[in-house]
C-alpha cells in the first residue's frame, strides 16, 4: 500500500477496511423521528465501524473517539428531521461526526498549538492556490496498515491532525479550514506541512523505514 503521504486525497471514511452500506430504509429514518430505540440501534449498528474509523482520526486515542462518536451519534438523532432525503444519510452522518470532533479540538486546551502557529509565514504564498499535497522528492513505497497509519496520526498534536484531517480526507480548501477554525490560510498551510512531515517521522520510526 502506497503510504498516505503519496496521495493528494483520500476517502472521508478510509480506514482500509471499507464496507459499502447499503442504502438506509426510509422506515428506520422515520422511526428515529418518532423516537423508536430499535430504528435508533439499527443505525447505530449499521455505522458505529465507519464513524469510529473517522473518530479515531481526530483523536489521540480510542476512549476520545468513542466519546466523539458517542456525542455524534446524539446529535444524528436529535437532528434526524434536518435530514435532506435527497442527499447521502451517511455522508450527512459522517459530517456530524466531523463536526463533532471539530468541537471536541475548539474545547481542548492544546487548541492554542493551532492559534499561535508559526505567525510569520501567514503572508507567503497565493492564499488562493491549493498546494500539492505530494512530496516529489520522497517516493518510497511504505508497505503500512491503515491501522498502522492512524496510530502514527493520533501521535500528532490536536493542531496538526485536525487541519491534516480536514485537507486530505475532508477535502476541504485551506480558505475553508480557515474559516472552519478560525486562523489564516497561511496557519493552515504550515500546520498541514508539518503535519506530513512529522507523520513521515512517525511512520519511519516506529517502521524502521528507510
Amino acid at each position: 500500500m502506497a503510504t498516505i503521504l503519496e496521495k493528494e486525497r483520500l476517502s472521508p471514511t478510509w480506514s482500509g477496511m471499507e464496507v459499502a452500506v447499503d442504502p438506509i430504509p426510509v422506515e428506520l429514518i422515520d422511526g428515529c423521528l418518532t423516537g423508536d430505540r430499535r430504528c435508533q440501534q439499527r443505525i447505530y449498528e449499521t455505522f458505529y465501524g465507519k464513524m469510529l474509523a473517522v473518530c479515531l482520526r481526530y483523536t489521540k486515542n480510542t476512549d476520545q473517539a468513542k466519546d466523539i462518536l458517542q456525542d455524534g451519534f446524539i446529535k444524528v438523532f436529535r437532528s434526524m428531521d434536518r435530514f435532506n432525503r435527497e442527499g447521502s444519510f451517511e455522508g450527512w452522518v459522517r459530517r456530524i461526526m466531523v463536526n463533532t470532533a471539530i468541537d471536541h479540538f475548539r474545547r481542548s486546551k492544546n487548541s492554542y498549538l493551532l492559534l499561535g502557529e508559526d505567525q510569520s509565514i501567514e503572508d507567503h504564498g497565493d492564499p488562493d492556490v491549493e498546494e500539492p499535497f505530494d512530496d516529489p522528492t520522497e517516493e518510497e513505497e511504505m508497505d503500512l496498515r491503515p491501522a498502522d497509519v492512524i496510530n502514527a496520526m493520533q501521535k500528532l498534536t490536536p493542531a496538526y491532525r485536525t487541519v491534516f484531517n480536514l485537507y486530505v480526507f475532508e477535502e476541504m480548501t485551506h480558505k475553508e479550514i480557515a474559516d472552519e477554525l478560525g486562523i489564516s490560510v497561511g496557519t493552515s498551510k504550515s500546520n498541514l506541512a508539518k503535519a506530513k512531515g512529522n507523520l513521515r517521522k512517525i511512520l519511519k520510526q516506529e517502521h524502521r523505514l528507510p
